[in-house]
């Protein structure tokens, strides 16, 4: 079983393909909700050295960037590198 942990949001690499995706109006709304509800939703991130990559999340880590938070919730995982 998986086991939700807490990650630096600093030691997350958004590889550049998935940061062409990223959405602005997405990520207020998704702010919004963090602000009202808290983090629901885990981020999916992949081991790479003495960093994670990130796998899933793109917005939900953005939106916590903006909102000033330094942690995220979310799954070490095995993935295959892109």
């Amino acid at each position: 079983m998986i086991k939700k942990q807490v990650f630096q949001i600093a030691s997350i690499y958004v590889p550049v393909k998935r940061m062409k995706s990223l959405e602005a109006e997405k990520v207020v709304g998704i702010a919004e909700s963090i602000l009202e509800e808290g983090q629901n939703n885990p981020v999916l991130v992949r081991a790479d050295g003495n960093r994670y990559v990130l796998v899933e999340g793109l917005h939900r880590l953005e939106a916590l960037k903006s909102l000033g938070e330094t942690t995220v919730d979310g799954y070490l995982v095995q993935a295959r590198k892109h």
